[in-house]
């Protein structure tokens, strides 16, 4: 399997177009690298090509990615559809890039494609040229073309601790936290011909037994880094809120995912989906060593990984 990084940042990117905290300012200034918003495109064969999230910045992505350019006369992409962990902004949003009445197969849980079909503005994604099509929960499905032709790849979904998209939230969203719903998955995406498996989850707000023991092993693991610790956001006064209330477990501390992660042999670990706030986005910060020391990777915008 063929897996690109095409954004490793959280919602709003890095740095985030309104800010200018410490971390911010390295990315202004050129001490640290840019990143776009979280997204993998991931291929069997190099010529069909599923994007896991559609991010704000999709455009940009495509423009930094030959392998998802145009390689024919007229209308033509490699990117054969997309899968989608959850209904977020920074998730969905590039779907609106993929208009044009290009053949395209998008996959999600039923839940979250309730959400799509309750705003028409995602009608411009075509129905006669864009499949939509259910994910089912804990059962391995071939991801296939608009047309129905097999592209050597299988994911199967499976229900994470999460919360409901930020917009869809309720007065009752507090008492949810962390819970299993349709609103936050995770992805084990394989390539049958080969045996090869990954993992792909940007969103989590625990590891639980039943997800402890999913991971376990595990050849490569692409997790939730967005904090590094679960007070960030108010200690740099940039919000009210703690990482376990944005329904993400945060990197640090004897609760966050380095300590739950360690005993699991997982073989290479990246984070992704890191917050603009989060100084693992720098290198040479204590955190980044920590991280290092860990036996751990932040992921970046084009790192490319052969499985």
């Amino acid at each position: 399997m063929h897996i690109i990084v095409l954004g490793a940042a959280a919602g709003g990117g890095f740095p985030q177009w309104n800010c200018n905290c410490a971390t911010c300012r390295a990315a202004w200034s050129g001490l640290a690298p840019a990143q776009t918003q979280a997204s993998l495109a991931v291929s069997a064969d190099e010529e069909n090509w599923f994007l896991l999230n559609a991010s704000p910045d999709l455009r940009s992505q495509i423009l930094a990615t030959p392998r998802l350019q145009p390689r024919h006369a007229g209308r033509h992409t490699p990117i054969a559809g997309a899968v989608l962990t959850n209904g977020d902004v920074d998730a969905i949003a590039g779907l609106l890039t993929l208009r044009e009445s290009q053949p395209l197969a998008l996959y999600a849980t039923a839940r979250v494609l309730d959400v799509l079909a309750a705003n028409s503005i995602f009608n411009v994604l075509n129905p006669n040229h864009v499949a939509r099509r259910p994910l089912p929960i804990g059962e391995p499905t071939h991801l296939l073309t608009r047309d129905g032709r097999a592209t050597g790849l299988a994911i199967e979904a499976f229900i994470v601790p999460g919360k409901v998209a930020l917009y869809l939230e309720d007065a009752a969203v507090e008492q949810r936290l962390a819970q299993r719903s349709q609103d936050t998955i995770g992805l084990a995406i394989s390539a049958p011909a080969t045996g090869k498996r990954f993992f792909y989850i940007p969103g989590c707000a625990a590891l639980d037994d039943e997800l402890h023991q999913r991971l376990k092993d595990a050849a490569l693991l692409f997790f939730d880094g967005t904090l590094w610790r679960d007070d960030e956001m108010i200690e740099a006064g940039l919000g009210h809120k703690t990482g376990r209330r944005m329904g993400h477990l945060s990197v640090s501390g004897p609760e966050g995912s380095i300590a739950a992660f360690a005993d699991l042999g997982i073989a290479r670990k990246l984070f992704i989906h890191i917050n603009n706030t989060n100084p693992i986005l720098c290198a040479g910060s204590r955190e980044r060593e920590a991280v290092a020391a860990a036996g751990w990777e932040v992921a970046y915008d084009g790192l490319a990984i052969r499985l």
